[in-house]
């Protein structure tokens, strides 16, 4: 094309947007003429051009366009793209758009906004579009206009900054987050990266209704825990589970950041969707796959306690055509900790390939290897001492209270995992997901027993673990999409199975350990003895444990007009096999009693469970949506056992919410506000008379509040905040606990007896606070730096469920810098410094305590922690 047919070209396309505005007949005339003029003009340049330019259907933008009338949408695209849309009136006439976010190429986000409008698009050259009807079936880039546009990526990626503004977990659907009537929270990788968090535990911290670290760096190098329990993460007062790509996951890979996409939090019961789910809600994480953008990047990184690593993470087309993908990510790690003798070594690596077999149909395989020799599991430390000065002021955080000697934990983790998508046609929808796992664990450790004694030393146990679990998991789901009328319908109906296999091996050496004193310790003294011909208190248990669940869900998404209305239900059933064989030797007298070998206990027990949700979200067009809903969630306590025998009872919860969820239309910002009441029946607590026992609590009621924001300001400031208010107690209860003192003794009349009922439950904070915010600066004048900073408030808790006395509130400061080299030199393009520091002032907190037997254990918090690394992109 001439250039001084360009400019023309740009102002009749200008003219038209301005047309589309105008009342309804002229905007016929004007519509159908200027198109003509159009296409005659790009008849002269069909031979220089066929395509957009590769700037513009490769290079990402942010979108952020609500949903409105096609015409006023249009033309905030066209702002946002830079590119000029032209189309015949009569097209647009009535036609409405469901709106656009996300980051996105010009082609995709062009493409989501012409969701069903029966339109497509045909490029006419020099950044010119014009609109047509769907039947031209014009294929463009990765894109496939005219057939199915895939938002999947945009549900499952990593977000945009610091926003996402569609989830896959939240309904096993591809949907925006604001059609959702309850909370989902999402942790982007822009957060993750620009935060180093180096586990999902850390990266959790400025979540909301999400406490993260409850047992501080005792367990520091995993998210993922039992199928009652994330680690130490609590959510609206009860424990969390993880999940791995829709799959509950058992591994400690789980929380490995280097392999993570995002990170999800479902706030409230899930079980719905999910199954055995506690009624706080669960943690989703997406692993790194194949995607439309290629992936090129390769990091090393430093930090204190000796910490050296490497990353890498590649992916990009293997054909030409892109429909077969690779991705493969890398890890390797060792690093020591704030305690002397603990040391953390890692390696792993997650291969994964993508084959679009047609437009219809793909298969995603994921492999996945960890090995973990060692890794640094914290120990508790008496009150005294810690929560509070001791004889000799407060204990180093540094100090080791176990032994060199015993101070084996390692793990071994192997996955496997398909992905499977079909679409029949544009009503019939097919996807499965399996999950093999396969983790084993050592351990050959002590532990603290009992309270501090007045020598200054605490007894101490020596215990050894083999233990393996293997995990096979299925999830089939059709989803069909129906519109009649003006309401429109997406339809899930699915089944899902688990089993899992774990066999434990443990020993015991009660008695065996010498105490340690926690101001001068000696080690390299203690040679326990497993034997159960030794003259210590010895205990052997072997377990074999089968558990098996199964579940059919169905879910219906109703939206008409701006209501969408969500419904859904499910029919669990679990059952539980269990063989424990113990071998005791007590000592009597002074002698020793062995008894033979013997099965102490075998389970086979049949659980099943109807669970359900309803909500509704009502959409205004300024960006406001204000939803309710009610949910239930359902959990089997099945390997536990109460004193007297009785197999504890399945876990009953349900939840009502309300809230907002605002979008601010042309941004990209998400602010939410909710509500919750939750009520949970036989909550399980240790039972403080018979240690080794849980007792039934009765129930449990968690009110709340949750207020968070996720915003992209401007290019170069992102944010994140929240604050959460969460009052956890036991309103029905027969149980009586014990008023103690941080030595084990027991305070008040009746040795310290009182009612559970009405008492909050130990270690939840009832308020907390934080805020992240990374800026990078004016690049005319610092060339491309970049500063964040952050701030964490934690209330304070309770150390028991007496309430007893209170760990105090604490309040961490987050700071960290980036920098571009390429601002420095186009020859340094990728490569990128960074630095953060966690904790800054290095304050000593206390994340919880315990008391009851333990005397009062408590759990530092983590010290001041130095990460930078170099990453490399191209």
């Amino acid at each position: 094309m001439p250039v001084s047919a360009r400019p023309a070209l740009g102002a009749i396309s200008s003219v038209f947007l301005a047309c589309v505005c105008l009342p309804h007949a002229s905007r016929i005339l004007a519509g159908t003429a200027l198109t003509a003029l159009v296409m005659a003009v790009s008849a002269h340049a069909q031979s220089a051009t066929t395509a957009l330019s590769a700037a513009t259907t490769q290079t990402t933008r942010t979108y952020n366009i609500a949903a409105q009338p096609l015409s006023s949408a249009l033309l905030s695209f066209g702002k946002q793209s830079g590119l000029q849309m032209t189309a015949p009136g009569e097209l647009l006439r009535g036609v409405k758009t469901g709106g656009v976010h996300g980051q996105l190429t010009s082609g995709q986000a062009l493409g989501q906004l012409l969701v069903g409008t029966g339109l497509s698009y045909a490029p006419s050259g020099n950044g010119t579009v014009v609109l047509t009807k769907a039947s031209a079936n014009i294929t463009l880039g990765p894109v496939k206009v005219g057939g199915v546009v895939n938002i999947h990526e945009a549900a499952i990626g990593p977000g945009v900054g610091y926003v996402a503004t569609y989830t896959d977990a939240g309904t096993k659907t591809d949907t925006p987050i604001t059609e959702i009537p309850n909370s989902v929270y999402v942790i982007t990788k822009q957060e993750i990266l620009d935060q180093q968090a180096q586990t999902v535990n850390e990266a959790l911290r400025y979540m909301p209704g999400v406490y993260a670290e409850q047992l501080g760096t005792a367990n520091v190098t995993t998210a993922a825990g039992n199928a009652n329990g994330t680690g130490s993460v609590m959510m609206r007062g009860f424990a969390a589970t993880q999940y791995v790509d829709g799959i509950m996951s058992r591994t400690i890979s789980a929380g490995e950041t280097a392999f993570i996409e995002r990170v999800e939090a479902l706030n409230g019961p899930a079980s719905v969707l999910y199954g055995q789910v506690g009624p706080g809600g669960l943690i989703a994480t997406r692993l790194k796959q194949p995607g439309e953008t290629p992936v090129h990047n390769v990091s090393v990184g430093f930090g204190n306690w000796g910490r050296y690593e490497a990353t890498f993470d590649v992916g990009d087309k293997i054909t030409k055509s892109g429909n077969l993908k690779y991705r493969i990510a890398g890890i390797g790690v060792t690093q020591g900790s704030q305690t002397d003798y603990l040391h953390y070594k890692r390696v792993g690596v997650l291969p994964s390939i993508k084959w679009e077999i047609d437009n219809k149909t793909s298969l995603t395989l994921i492999g996945e290897y960890m090995y973990t020799p060692s890794s640094p599991q914290g120990y508790g430390y008496p009150g005294v001492g810690s929560l509070v000065p001791g004889l000799h002021g407060y204990i180093p955080r540094s100090r080791f209270l176990g032994d060199p000697s015993l101070n084996e934990d390692g793990q071994k983790d192997t996955a496997f995992e398909y992905q499977f998508q079909h679409k029949f046609n544009k009503f019939l929808d097919f996807q499965q997901t399996f999950r093999y796992e396969d983790s084993s664990t050592n351990n050959n450790q002590t532990y603290l027993r009992g309270a501090l004694k007045a020598d200054q030393t605490i007894n101490r146990s020596a215990w050894r673990r083999a233990s393996s679990n293997v995990t096979v998991a299925l999830d089939s789901k059709v989803i069909g999409h129906l519109n009649t009328g003006d309401v429109k319908q997406t339809l899930v109906a699915g089944m899902d199975f688990r089993r899992v296999n774990i066999v434990q091996n443990l020993e015991y050496d009660i008695n065996g350990v010498d105490p340690i004193n926690i101001w001068d310790p000696v080690y390299y003294l203690t040679y326990p003895n497993y034997s159960l011909n030794s003259p210590d208190n010895i205990r052997w248990q072997n377990m074999r444990e089968s558990q098996y669940q199964s579940g059919v869900y169905f879910q219906d998404q109703i939206k008409w007009g701006r209501l969408s209305v969500l419904l859904g239900g499910r029919q669990d059933w679990y059952n539980y096999e269990a063989t424990v064989i113990t071998a005791n030797n007590y000592q009597a007298s002074g002698h020793g009693v062995i008894t033979e070998p013997h099965v102490s206990d075998r389970e086979n027990s049949l659980r099943s469970k109807f669970t359900w949700r309803a909500g509704l979200t009502y959409n205004f067009d300024f960006g406001l949506t204000p939803y309710f809903s009610y949910a239930t969630s359902f959990i089997p306590q099945t390997g536990s056992f109460q004193y007297d025998g009785q197999a504890t009872q399945p876990l009953n919860g349900k939840q009502f919410e309300v809230g907002l969820k605002y979008l601010v239309p042309d941004t990209n910002i998400l602010l939410t506000a909710a509500a919750y009441d939750i009520k949970e029946n036989h909550y399980q607590i240790t039972d403080t008379e018979h240690p080794g026992y849980q007792a039934d609590a009765g129930t449990v009621t968690s009110k709340g509040v949750e207020l968070s924001a996720h915003a992209n300001i401007t290019k170069d400031l992102r944010l994140t905040a929240s604050y959460s208010f969460n009052e956890t107690r036991v309103t029905k209860s027969n149980n009586t606990v014990y008023l103690t003192d941080m030595y084990g003794n027991a305070i008040g009349p009746n040795d310290g007896a009182i009612s559970e009922q009405g008492k909050y439950v130990a270690g939840l904070p009832r308020n907390m606070v934080n805020m992240f915010v990374d800026y990078t600066l004016p690049r005319k004048i610092f060339n491309g730096l970049g500063v964040n900073f952050g701030i964490r408030y934690i209330g304070s808790t309770y150390a028991d469920n007496a309430n007893s006395y209170k760990v105090p509130a604490y309040l961490l400061f987050d700071v960290g810098a980036h920098y571009d080299f390429q601002n420095a030199s186009p020859m340094l393009k990728g490569l990128r410094a960074q630095v953060a520091i966690s904790n800054l002032a290095n304050t000593r907190y206390v994340t919880s305590c315990s008391s009851g037997d333990s005397g009062g254990m408590c759990y530092y918090g983590q010290a001041q922690r130095i990460y930078g690394n170099f990453s490399y992109s191209w």
